[in-house]
């Protein structure tokens, strides 16, 4: 591979890995043409972007980022491909689902809201991980729950005691 097409696919790994807010390093070698072909379709109709990179290419495509990437680099043997997703846990259902019996695709490593996942028995922690904003989502449920019960009170309380007057007024009668 000449020097400028080198530099040209670096660039086009960090640019990738600057539009999606995760990626996954992950090890396919073992899987046939039939089996690629289904990862790659399962992949995008997940939204998930998948790239087979050479990891000389993938570490210079790294050191030049502003992010200190290193915790990565021991991970980078043999062959790698890169899912991208702006989904956390995508990736990893995705490939939870895909191995059902085998080992292939096998998690290598995983850089997640920011922050690392090395080693493939990191998978299942991967699966369950939440989103910055599921987060959020859930801090705000929590503190919109006592405010809601208390409304929920009061208008109970109004119905129930609405109820004993009536009976009251009725009964004098």
């Amino acid at each position: 591979m000449k020097k400028e097409d080198k530099s040209t696919v670096i660039e086009q790994i960090t640019t990738t890995i600057g539009e999606y807010a995760c990626f996954y390093i992950t090890d396919i070698t073992a899987l046939n043409a039939a089996a690629t072909s289904a990862l790659r379709k399962s992949c995008f109709e997940e939204g998930i972007k998948l790239m087979v990179v050479k990891n000389t290419l993938l570490t210079k495509a790294l050191e030049g980022l502003e992010t200190d990437y290193s915790p990565l680099y021991g991970v980078l043997k043999g062959n790698s491909a890169l899912m991208f997703s702006n989904v956390g846990n995508a990736p990893a259902k995705l490939i939870k689902k895909f191995r059902k019996d085998k080992q292939i695709p096998a998690l290598k490593a995983a850089y997640v809201e920011e922050s690392f996942y090395v080693g493939p028995d990191q998978l299942e922690a991967l699966i369950y991980i939440k989103s910055k904003n599921e987060l959020i989502g859930d801090v705000i449920a929590l503190l919109q729950s006592p405010a809601k019960n208390v409304v929920s009170a009061l208008q109970s309380g109004g119905n129930i005691l609405h109820g004993v007057l009536k009976t009251l007024a009725e009964r004098e009668n």
